[in-house]
């Protein structure tokens, strides 16, 4: 049975964001979807992504590692668990590559959920599902909704310059 991201707001330790992203669904797709382009506006700068691993379908490894402005690293091992191109991506820190369970206990599990907008836009609803009352705290300790926030901002700038290569003939960012 596939997680739908249908009704993100039933339960009460799901955080998430809304956004309108200036660019279309497609070029927002790649951005999520494609390793160079996530690891440049997934993490909320002065972080960074320094690796990105995606292997896209059911059971397949999403894989991320952040690293922090004086070196820190954090790991970020899961895998997916629903993919519809163009609309949705549901991914897990529970299980690790092949749907085997991770060591620990998992954290989240995230989605995005992306619908054409008005003027050649995409509609971003992008959140986490936590276990715990507590994880969920912990999260919106962390910064959720600044982090995501810039992170969806840098998303946005992104794909815009990617659009506008794409319309000059270029696949890769201005």
């Amino acid at each position: 049975m596939a997680i739908s991201t249908e009704t993100p707001a039933a339960s009460a330790n799901t955080l998430s964001i809304a956004r309108r992203i200036n660019a279309p669904r497609v070029v927002v797709w790649r951005c999520w979807t494609q390793p160079e382009l996530l690891k440049a506006w997934y993490c909320p700068k002065p972080w960074r992504v320094i690796e990105a691993s995606l292997d896209l379908r059911p059971g397949g490894r999403a894989n991320t590692v952040f690293e922090g402005p004086n070196g820190e690293r954090h790991d970020n091992n899961g895998i997916y668990l629903e993919i519809v191109p163009m609309e949705r991506l549901v991914f897990t820190d529970a299980f690790t590559e092949g749907f085997l369970p991770k060591d620990g206990t998992p954290f989240m599990t995230g989605f995005v959920h992306l619908s054409d907008a008005p003027n050649g836009g995409t509609d971003m609803h992008w959140g986490a599902r936590h276990w715990t009352a507590e994880d969920t705290a912990k999260h919106e300790a962390m910064g959720f909704e600044a982090g995501w926030s810039a992170a969806a901002a840098q998303l946005d700038e992104l794909a815009q310059q990617v659009a506008a290569g794409s319309a000059r003939g270029s696949a890769t960012p201005a």
